[in-house]
């Protein structure tokens, strides 16, 4: 049986803290969400006509756009806190929880991963259907294995 997208959920924390996590759902507005790995291949061939391939690394991202701003939305005040503060480094850190919302727990908290990300603001303003700011997700690596309670929005650490 064949899993429909909408059953992969991404939450992105747009508190941009761990200590009091504002976990919101990408995708209202969007088509496609397919964070692309990028892995770091390296091939070598011999004098015997023999490739080995070694793949020793991920350089995880995914694009969010269009990214609508709407008012009141959490999201969007970070985005735009962002953008009024030229934020850098640090400033830019939060997570981001994806979500198997196909694997139910009898608790009502499905099987999740949460990684630790960046946010890059690409650009913002946009065309007559309104204000846009398209921003990019950087995974960092740092990964934690758990449960997400979607109707509390709690990311649970696994055991």
């Amino acid at each position: 049986m064949k899993i429909e997208r909408k059953y992969m959920a991404h939450y992105l924390n747009a508190a941009f803290s761990s200590e009091k996590p504002s976990y919101v759902r990408l995708g209202a507005d969007l088509e496609e969400y397919s964070p692309e790995l990028s892995a770091n291949v390296e091939k070598k061939s011999n004098i015997l006509g023999q490739t080995s391939v070694t793949i020793d690394s991920y350089q995880k991202q995914g694009e969010v756009s269009p990214y609508y701003a709407e008012k009141g939305d959490p999201l969007f005040e970070k985005l735009q806190e962002i953008i009024d503060g030229d934020l850098v480094l640090d400033d830019l850190k939060t997570d981001i929880v994806e979500v198997k919302l196909w694997d139910a727990e009898a608790s009502g908290a499905f099987p999740a991963v949460r990684e630790e990300c960046y946010i890059e603001v690409s650009s913002y303003g946009g065309d007559t259907t309104g204000y846009q700011i398209p921003f990019n997700v950087h995974y960092t690596g740092v990964k934690t294995k758990g449960t997400f309670n979607p109707n509390t929005k709690a990311f649970t650490t696994g055991e």
